[in-house]
């Protein structure tokens, strides 16, 4: 018996990197899996990938009409919904003077709104059950200062916030559905490897990009893992909260 057995899990994203390990271990763990992303090749080749208990919807979290489709498709398939992963993202390298205002507007149009949409339009199918569960993907870059990554911080710091006011207001709505956010940092994904292409193609989370050594870079699966927890029934006491999954880098003091 799996962890989310008999779970439906929507996660965005899902095409590959942080998306496609959560998605993956879900599975593992008995949950159906619905996967989106705007990529529809390697949406479906990764729902392929995953058996039949995964299917995937093309989706662009930014879409207002795209998350109202979705949900559509997912109520329809299965009826209800258990647990909704916010991992769609993107990164947008540009400090706090050069950043363009298409840049930062994009960049928040894809984490931050898609967030608040994903939140709000699941929320109907998420409290038909008892136990609901939204697990928002934040960042370190949340808690710290990267001039380079301005918009990314500024969406990803907006994450971290509405995560908690949506928690707190299921609470007091007596919404049964837990709200909570990872942080990730040093984590090694294809998203990340696209983004450090001007400084050699380094597999390094951007934020994390020289404070952590090489040798302690974590893997997707060490994300995936609090996915589980948290979408399961064992974080049934848990909202409102973050977790941070970057090796020790925010408890580092500074040099």
């Amino acid at each position: 018996m799996g962890r989310v057995a008999g779970k439906i899990a929507l996660i965005t994203g899902a095409a590959s990197g942080l998306g496609f390990a959560d998605a993956k271990l879900l599975a593992e763990e008995g949950a159906k899996v619905v996967l989106t992303d705007v990529n529809i090749e390697k949406g479906e080749a990764a729902a392929l990938e995953l058996g039949p208990s995964a299917s995937f919807i093309k989706h662009d979290v930014s879409s207002e009409q795209d998350w109202i489709e979705v949900i559509s498709k997912i109520d329809e398939l299965h009826g209800n919904l258990d647990i909704l992963v916010n991992n769609a993202g993107v990164v947008v390298m540009s400090d706090p003077v050069n950043c363009t205002l298409e840049e930062f507007r994009f960049a928040n149009r894809i984490m931050s709104e898609g967030v608040f949409l994903g939140m709000k339009y699941s929320m109907p199918l998420l409290k038909k059950n008892h136990g609901g569960s939204i697990v928002n993907m934040s960042s370190t870059a949340s808690h710290l200062g990267y001039p380079i990554f301005f918009a990314y911080s500024a969406a990803k710091g907006a994450v971290r916030s509405m995560t908690k006011s949506m928690a707190i207001h299921c609470q007091a709505e007596s919404f049964p559905v837990r709200c909570n956010s990872v942080h990730a940092g040093g984590i090694e994904t294809p998203m990340v490897q696209f983004a450090q292409g001007r400084a050699d193609e380094a597999p390094v989370d951007v934020p994390a990009q020289g404070v952590l050594p090489a040798d302690s870079l974590g893997t997707p699966k060490d994300v995936a893992s609090m996915i589980l927890y948290l979408a399961s029934d064992e974080s049934r006491f848990v909202t409102g909260a973050e977790f941070l999954i970057d090796n020790g880098l925010l408890a580092r003091p500074a040099m």
